[in-house]
């Protein structure tokens, strides 16, 4: 929601991967870092292809939250596994291992992805009372919108699934 104060999330969009009774992990898709792609194919020694590397120079890792800023999540498109691959559903997966980054880097992989440094947590519970507190605002899980390039427009793309502008949305809510 707009009224949320805590720079981790504040106008952030978060696609949430796996929720259940521990609790909920997510990544934030609408923060570019200062770190490109081809730089953390440099860092990890990994080779773009030469035709490849102009593709690759604009593409930003994003900052994917708060938790485990070291490790590397790559959603992409279902389809191929690599090494350590997790099912999300049945049009997402999220990969977290070097052969994926190879593979893009050889001109392959998913077709769609996203590559984003940290993830978002919440312990069990929490999330659902952040939901009732109106820290947030949900909507179903879109592909155009998670694969979506355009960070800076993607929270108001999303409430727009809802039919809302944020500009018009309210920092309290009513329980009945």
């Amino acid at each position: 929601m707009p009224h949320l104060k805590d720079p981790n999330f504040n106008g952030s969009v978060t696609y949430l991967w796996k929720h259940d009774n521990e609790g909920a992990l997510g990544l934030v898709i609408n923060r570019p870092s200062k770190l490109m792609i081809p730089d953390l194919m440099d860092e990890l020694g990994i080779t773009i292809k030469e035709d490849f590397l102009a593709r690759l120079q604009d593409s930003s890792i994003l900052t994917g939250g708060p938790v485990e800023r070291n490790k590397g999540f790559i959603l992409h498109e279902a389809g191929t596994e690599w090494d350590y691959t997790l099912a999300v559903n049945d049009d997402i997966s999220l990969s977290m291992s070097r052969d994926i980054l190879q593979e893009i880097a050889d001109g392959g992989g998913p077709s769609r992805y996203l590559v984003t440094l940290g993830c978002a947590g919440w312990d069990a519970g929490q999330l659902e009372q952040e939901v009732s507190d109106n820290v947030w605002l949900t909507v179903p899980a879109n592909n155009e919108l998670l694969f979506s390039t355009d960070y800076d427009n993607k929270a108001a793309e999303a409430a727009a699934i809802l039919g809302v502008s944020l500009s018009q949305l309210a920092s309290l809510a009513g329980h009945s």
